[in-house]
């Protein structure tokens, strides 16, 4: 009897007791990026990668947005990578409460190969670097993450240049408005979210290099919302972070580009757009004229204002350090 009564508790309870229990964490370790420090912890379950290419993978995420931005956007974010089933990289999610957290899921037999192709964990780091805004200006925040995530590992030396701009040729048509559309502010489909955000990020860039004369950039303009204190633990109004963006580059691109997109469609002739870019789509690749009028805002958008996918000082300074640190949990936005 006493046997059987056993048996019965740990059929019952036990389980039970194992859902209230924290969740195994692997491979816990640290990175830092010039002043910031990025933790990560795997949860129970496998990977097929070592520590070092995970750690690698990581930090060139944290080195390709700190090239673009100057510095890594927060001075500690905890990243959680979740493993799962098949290969690749899928499901992140950024949030701002905590003080920065990404959590990621990565299949268990993902290669080396699959994590130094990925994107994803790059597009998410930038989520940080902007503040957090109401629903309806969903598009900016996606918008942002998905024109510049390129922009910034083809500056860190992670992407080619052809291949950002075979994308952005190739999937840039998704942003554009469709019958019945309301504005970037009230059409909230998956294509008008990410790449009719990015298409404002793109238009705004171009607009910005074209009033001052390639001297600067949506990038100087996203800079400086940062250092004024707009990054995702933050919640501001868009006009705001917009009205700051203008003033770093001296010229009103934002706002106005947002008045002409915010309610009503607003049409695009990309295809006249990548002619001025001397953007010539060749296959499955593009081939660069550089006696088009706009080949050298073209440069200056892939490059940044030398011209030159140099890196950023403050990213040269990274370690790694493989030791356990405790876990702080966010809310999703």
């Amino acid at each position: 009897m006493k046997l059987f009564i056993a048996s019965l508790f740990a059929l019952i309870f036990l389980p039970l007791v194992a859902l209230y229990l924290p969740p195994a964490r692997t491979m816990p370790y640290t990175i830092t990026i010039g002043n910031a420090r990025i933790d990560v912890t795997v949860q129970n379950g496998r990977l097929a990668v070592s520590e070092g290419e995970s750690s690698d993978w990581v930090r060139s995420a944290a080195e390709s947005v700190a090239t673009y931005y100057g510095h890594f956007p927060l001075p500690h974010v905890l990243i959680r990578i979740t493993p799962g089933e098949g290969k690749g990289v899928g499901h992140g999610m950024t949030y701002g409460e905590g003080g920065g957290l990404i959590t990621i899921r990565v299949g268990a037999e993902t290669t080396r190969a699959d994590l130094r192709s990925d994107w994803m964990l790059t597009h998410e780091m930038l989520h940080l670097a902007f503040p957090s805004m109401r629903e309806k200006h969903h598009w900016i925040e996606e918008g942002i993450a998905t024109y510049v995530e390129p922009i910034a590992r083809v500056r860190a030396k992670q992407k080619d240049a052809s291949e950002m701009w075979y994308e952005l040729v190739r999937d840039l048509p998704q942003g554009l408005p469709a019958a019945g559309d309301r504005g970037l502010d009230h059409t909230h489909t998956w294509g008008r979210t990410y790449w009719g955000g990015a298409l404002f990020c793109m238009l705004a860039d171009i607009e910005i290099h074209r009033q001052t004369e390639n001297k600067k950039g949506l990038e100087d303009a996203l800079r400086e919302i940062l250092e004024a204190g707009g990054n995702i633990t933050h919640d501001w109004e868009l006009q705001k972070a917009l009205s700051i963006g203008d003033r770093a580059t001296g010229v009103q691109v934002l706002t106005t580009l947002y008045d002409k997109m915010k309610d009503k469609p607003y049409q695009v002739d990309l295809h006249a757009l990548w002619i001025e870019l001397g953007v010539e789509r060749d296959g499955k690749t593009v081939r660069f004229i550089d006696n088009a009028p706009l080949a050298a805002t073209r440069r200056a958008i892939t490059y940044g204002q030398t011209e030159a996918p140099a890196k950023s000082t403050s990213v040269s300074d990274s370690t790694s350090v493989f030791a356990g640190h405790r876990m702080r949990r966010g809310n999703s936005r």
